[in-house]
């Protein structure tokens, strides 16, 4: 039998698999919309189909053979209506930022585009899908490392598709009406003739220009040392992160305090040893069981 009569006969099947999402996954189904997709072809009969295996194996192949991708990145594909096909990017990605991936869909007809994340180290499990009622995937990267993004269309559906890929910043910028174009001094540059590292950022900014909370959190700590000046600790839960806001010319919040993120935490200063300097904000992050780490990734546009 040819594949394009194949796929014809195929198409009341798919159809209803599409619009039912096959059989009921329950509560606490773990699987990804993909995995439950393919589970409802299984289930209408289908599984052994060449369309079917064939869809199966592009899967397989966007994962084992991705191209290299650049980010940002805005490009079309497209898919022939029997020609199963996936695409695979590998994207070297850094702790810190938010992976944004949104697809548009061409033509009329609805389509489901399965976008899944992995970790190149396993790619047995992605470590975010997207739902099948939005087209897109949002991921904050906790570790660095490559990942491949997987895109797939449902069987059936040849249309142009339009992706666009960025990351951007996972916590909001701490001083209010700056951007990283303001971050004059940097992560490990060297303080004291070289006896010790900056475990921080620099942002600089017009003395009591306000710092507002990078993420929501428990205010920890506030407080004046020598080196800090007046400070402010604030504890990120969700990220078992302490954010560090150091040389503040006054403090706006009092241990116990709960914060949103771009909440008013203090005013810039030069207070501590940057009495010297000109105002700034030195911004640091401190995670659980590591110690300082480089804010800059978590704030850059």
């Amino acid at each position: 039998m040819h594949r394009t009569t194949l796929a014809f006969l195929l198409v009341p099947a798919l159809l209803l698999t599409s619009c039912s999402g096959g059989t009921t996954t329950g509560l606490f189904d773990r699987r990804t919309p993909r995995e439950r997709y393919l589970a409802s072809l299984q289930a209408a009969g289908l599984g052994d189909t060449a369309l079917v295996r064939d869809w199966i194996a592009a899967g397989e192949t966007a994962l084992l053979q991705p191209q290299d991708g650049r980010l940002p990145l805005n490009s079309e594909i497209r898919q022939g209506r029997a020609e199963p096909r996936a695409w695979g990017y590998r994207l070297p990605l850094q702790r810190g930022r938010r992976l944004r991936v949104e697809l548009t869909v061409a033509g009329s007809e609805p389509a489901i585009v399965f976008v899944e994340l992995f970790n190149a180290a396993d790619l047995l499990k992605p470590i975010a899908a997207s739902s099948r009622e939005e087209v897109r995937l949002e991921q904050e990267i906790y570790r660095d490392g490559t990942y491949i993004l997987r895109i797939q269309p449902e069987l059936l559906r040849g249309d142009a598709l339009r992706i666009v890929q960025r990351t951007t910043a996972s916590l909001t910028f701490p001083v209010s009406g700056r951007t990283s174009s303001a971050v004059k001094s940097f992560f490990l540059d060297p303080r004291d003739n070289k006896r010790r590292d900056h475990h921080g950022i620099d942002i600089f900014a017009p003395r009591n220009t306000a710092v507002v909370a990078a993420a929501g959190g428990l205010v920890t700590q506030v407080g004046t040392s020598t080196l800090g000046g007046n400070v402010v600790w604030i504890w990120d839960a969700g990220r078992q992160q302490s954010h560090y806001y150091a040389h503040l010319h006054t403090q706006a919040v009092a241990p116990g305090d709960l914060v949103d993120a771009g909440a008013v935490v203090g005013y810039v200063g030069n207070s501590g040893n940057a009495r010297t300097t000109l105002p700034h904000l030195h911004f640091g992050i401190y995670s659980r069981g590591e110690g300082p780490i480089d804010p800059l990734p978590f704030v850059r546009e």
